[in-house]
């Protein structure tokens, strides 16, 4: 059995993310230039354009956590912390209000000249039963709920990271075989959507170095539909080696007519944990930490960037003492900052 199911962050409801938008673009968290402090108590900035052009939100639950622990006085903490606030990490769409969520991240990113980084996970029969088991209660449900997010993001600049894992479990076995023909329509469908959009690009999600071969999945990555998206993303919500990772990307991207790709490196500093349930070993491992920081100069011309798709420090699911997929875990970020180099 292959090690595929990369820890996935769960796509819950959040508070409507048009209000979330109107308080930033109130609140005046850029300026003409774009790299006013987002948020003056913590001094959270917009990272440089030309190396990062990624959104960071000050509002996330990092931002917050650094707020709290410097209003306590805990300076060495708020240090750490502050590795994680600083940076742009994915905003995952939730199943209930998908326009507002994204009108209201790209809204904000876009007044700060910024690119919002999204993550769609909703497919139907998402995660095998998993700990961020789920997903749209139908083919109609899922085709809504893309349509919403389109409508969200309109003509603002997006890029889309696309269903962690669905092709994969399409070729593990873990999805039954019944569902697949759909998944493959509804992929295609996602991808065909969101690059009718004037300026989102789109990566569907490949799997992770320690999976399985290329050979194994670049025929299913072809009917989903990456011949029509931007490229492919490798390692998301996953542990392997930024070299790894390019490793396995180049050798997809050959089979795949040349697709660029993205790796998420929110996690990755130390590698894969290989102590263990090999089971359980993508989640909450100890000792792992922060990778590269989120930037589009990488050391390969076929890697778009390297991003945070993963946010540092929220659960993986309930195992190791976690809390629920997705639920902010403070420990266990303070860790990430505090093993990273």
């Amino acid at each position: 059995m292959y090690d595929t199911r990369g820890a996935r962050t769960s796509a819950r409801a959040r508070a409507s993310a048009a209000v979330l938008g109107a308080a930033l673009l109130l609140a005046g968290c850029s300026s003409s230039d774009g790299d006013q402090a987002a948020d003056p108590g913590a001094g959270i900035t917009q990272q440089p354009k030309s190396a990062d052009p990624f959104w960071v939100n000050p509002d996330g639950t990092a931002a917050r956590q650094l707020a709290a622990y410097e209003k306590a006085g805990k300076k060495t903490d708020a240090a750490q912390i502050r590795k994680i606030a600083e940076q742009p990490v994915g905003e995952w769409i939730g199943p209930e209000n998908p326009e507002q969520e994204a009108r209201g991240f790209t809204e904000a990113a876009e007044k700060s000249d910024r690119t919002a980084l999204l993550v769609l996970y909703d497919i139907p029969h998402r995660d095998c039963g998993q700990y961020s088991q789920g997903g749209a209660a139908d083919g109609d449900a899922y085709r809504a709920w893309i349509d919403g997010v389109a409508r969200g993001i309109g003509d603002r600049p997006a890029t889309v990271i696309l269903e962690p894992d669905a092709v994969l479990h399409l070729v593990d076995g873990c999805t039954p075989g019944e569902f697949h023909e759909e998944r493959y329509d509804l992929l295609r469908g996602a991808v065909d959507k969101l690059k009718s959009l004037k300026n989102t690009k789109v990566y569907l999600d490949a799997g992770n170095a320690g999976w399985g071969h290329p050979d194994q999945i670049f025929q299913p990555l072809q009917q989903a539909g990456v011949d029509r998206a931007d490229g492919f993303a490798v390692n998301v919500s996953n542990f392997y080696s930024t070299q790894d990772s390019i490793a396995y990307g180049k050798q997809l991207s050959a089979k795949v007519g040349g697709k660029h790709f993205v790796i998420d490196t929110s996690r990755n500093g130390n590698g894969p944990y290989t102590e263990g349930d090999p089971a359980q070993k993508w989640c909450n491992p100890p000792g792992r930490a922060l990778g590269e920081t989120p930037t589009t100069k990488t050391a390969d011309p076929l890697v778009d960037a390297y991003l945070w798709v993963k946010r540092p420090g929220e659960s993986d699911g309930t195992c190791k003492g976690g809390p629920k997929a997705g639920q902010w875990w403070a420990s266990y970020a303070l860790a990430l900052a505090g093993n990273s180099k």
